[in-house]
């Protein structure tokens, strides 16, 4: 755990600490003043005792508020906390204990009830790492032994049977069985997982048992990173924070100077301490934050990892969105439909070098080879001085001659002659080609495809309908292929043939016309332009750190309902800030006209104070359970449930 996890829970703490705190000290003043007005009734003559209680009562609740007043006039800031301290001292400085203590009471209560509102979204989320057991059974050469979680190491074997949660990220290297990946990509629908699947520490095994081999353990895993990426973002600040924050330097004078023209004129201290009450902006400093604590924490319950504030405050205002074709709008599983040797070259002499020339590259299509040799049984080469090309291919040794496989134009590129074997490739075919040459020679293509993710084509369209002015598809396929895919998924435009500097170039071009971008891309080959966008987009970040570190924003599953989703999310938690805001602003307005005039009393002006808090909480809370529709089963969700993807725009 870093030093920034540390701290941040060390401040939990503290806040939790505090609370408590606050509520025993409440407590006990409570208690105080009841025990005034228990003798007020009972003995009406005798007044002291009565009046010492609420002392204690008042200096008991307000010390503490006195000096949180202190503590920000020696660190130069002005909060709410100096209007409050003000009123009690002036009710103190009258003789007025029991309003001294009332308005402590509920002070007190307040501010108990917003931080630990404000701290259950992070609890929920701290709750993640709990997922993870904390022991493992780590397969010996002797059997099973049970070992602390914090001893394993990369390449041992762990066995997790069925029921039992899984303690660290791994591959599985025997067994089958359905694993509940909630917790990571927010799908509830159990994975299948086999011989070779990536497992995820906190996940759950539902049926089977299983041996996996280790390969990351503690916080550097999948949960581990995602927990403190959320705990670090629920600490970042919007715009519309910030704003609050800097005008928040002349709410306190202002408040002042308001409460002295309403003494000078009413020379009455009670109006005076009562606007001095109503005026902290408990509902307007928690407008913001609290909303946008419940709002990540939303998306994170959905796999969607929000790593700052302001980027899910920028969602909202996107105007165009760039995807990228393979592993994004279509499923990314290439399969190879079509051999094309050139003459004399044998089939299986063109899937050997291809194969044995991509084994080491993650790309969909050398996966895609990888798989067609290990069915066809073809026997692979080790590849030496491998290297690849981002967008454009890999060269490799293989049999000590020079291997490259990739596009038709990067080959000739190399002074590799493909025109004769392009004419095997109808251009009417919509086949993702790639060209394969050994030494000079060029040997031919290998024709894959893939298919469009199956809510690919109500994403899109939901997009349009929230207003994406631009949606864009581009891919380095060829011209047929792309507008096939584009046509079968409504994208109006798409540009093919795509290199990652010329991603780069559609992005720069959208943005001298004033749009805010989103690129969406599996952070494979899109990092850059990922990076480079207004707001970047991972798909399938679960176990992918190039995704994640790349992305503004990392989806955990490959679901693209989880992208209007997040649109949708970002405008609602802007309308419930402006309506905290709003409400916060016109409590404190008309709560300083009824002081003005005498129609509220300070004890009064304190519970409303709370009230007002709690309003602004709850409400923000709302968003928590925002989007609870969404789930595998449902992918068009609530809002689309009158129209079909069937009505949507070609």
């Amino acid at each position: 755990m870093n030093a920034e996890a540390r701290l941040d829970l060390a401040e939990m703490e503290r806040v939790e600490t505090r609370v408590r705190q606050h509520l025993v000290i409440a407590f006990m003043g409570g208690a105080l003043l009841l025990n005034d007005l228990w003798i007020s009734l009972q003995f009406p003559a005798d007044r002291e005792v009565g009046a010492l209680s609420s002392l204690l009562a008042a200096l008991l609740m307000g010390l503490p508020i006195l000096l949180n007043a202190l503590e920000d006039l020696i660190r130069s800031r002005l909060r709410m906390t100096e209007l409050v301290a003000l009123a009690i001292v002036a009710s103190i400085a009258r003789q007025d204990y029991p309003i001294a203590g009332v308005i402590s009471f509920f002070v007190l209560v307040s501010e108990a009830i917003e931080r630990r509102t404000a701290m259950g979204a992070r609890k929920a989320i701290e709750s993640l790492i709990r997922l993870t057991p904390s022991t493992a059974r780590l397969v010996t050469e002797h059997g099973e032994e049970d070992v602390p979680v914090q001893s394993l190491r990369p390449g041992q074997t762990i066995r997790i049977r069925s029921g039992e949660n899984i303690p660290a990220d791994g591959r599985v290297r025997r067994g089958q069985s359905s694993v509940n990946q909630a917790s990571i990509t927010g799908e509830s629908v159990p994975a299948d997982k086999l011989p070779g699947s990536e497992v995820f520490a906190g996940t759950a095994n539902l049926t089977g048992s299983l041996d996996v081999e280790v390969t990351v353990v503690g916080p550097e895993t999948t949960l581990g990173k995602v927990r403190e990426l959320i705990l670090r973002a629920q600490t970042t600040k919007s715009p519309m924070m910030q704003i609050v924050e800097q005008h928040a330097q002349w709410y306190t004078p202002a408040m002042l100077m308001i409460a002295g023209v309403i003494l000078y004129f009413t020379r009455e201290m009670d109006r005076a301490v009562t606007a001095l009450v109503i005026a902290c902006p408990g509902a307007i400093v928690l407008a913001a934050p609290t909303a946008m604590v419940a709002a990540i924490s939303c998306a994170a319950r959905l796999g969607i990892l929000v790593k700052n504030a302001a980027d899910l405050e920028l969602a909202g205002k996107l105007t165009a969105m760039i995807f990228d074709k393979t592993g994004t709008l279509t499923t990314g599983r290439l399969d190879v439909t079509r051999l094309s040797p050139a003459p004399g070259t044998p089939p299986e002499d063109i899937v050997r070098l291809a194969a044995s020339a991509e084994r080491d590259s993650n790309h969909p299509a050398a996966r895609a080879l990888n798989r067609l040799a290990q069915e066809a049984a073809v026997p692979l080469a080790a590849p030496a001085e491998f290297h690849e090309t981002p967008g454009r291919g890999v060269q490799a040794l293989v049999d000590r001659q020079i291997v490259r496989v990739g596009r038709q134009s990067w080959l000739e590129e190399q002074g590799i002659d493909c025109s004769d074997a392009a004419r095997g490739l109808d251009d009417a075919e919509a086949l993702s080609a790639i060209f394969v040459s050994r030494d000079r020679q060029c040997l031919g293509w290998i024709g894959l495809e893939d298919r469009p993710r199956e809510e690919a084509r109500h994403a899109t369209w939901e997009l349009n309908r929230l207003g994406i002015r631009r949606l864009i598809m581009l891919t380095g396929d060829r011209q047929v292929v792309a507008r096939k895919v584009a046509n079968e998924l409504g994208c109006a435009e798409f540009e093919a043939e795509c290199l990652p500097e010329t991603k780069l170039q559609i992005l720069e071009g959208l943005r001298q016309h004033h749009y805010q971008i989103a690129v969406i891309g599996d952070g494979v080959n899109d990092a850059p332009a990922l990076a480079a966008a207004d707001l970047g987009i991972a798909m399938g970040a679960a176990g992918n750190d190039i995704a994640v570190n790349s992305a503004s924003i990392a989806l955990m599953n490959n679901d693209l309902s989880r992208i209007p989703f997040l649109v949708r999310l970002s405008r609602r938690t802007r309308r419930v800030i402006h309506q905290n805001l709003l409400f916060g602003v016109f409590f404190i307005l008309a709560g300083l006209a009824l002081s003005a005039f005498g129609w509220l009393s300070p004890a009064v002006a304190a519970f409303l104070y709370l009230i007002s808090s709690l309003i602004v909480v709850f409400n923000s809370a709302r968003l928590i359970r925002f989007g609870e529709e969404l789930s595998p089963h449902d992918v068009f969700g609530t809002d689309s449930a009158t129209s079909t993807p069937d009505a949507a725009p070609a």
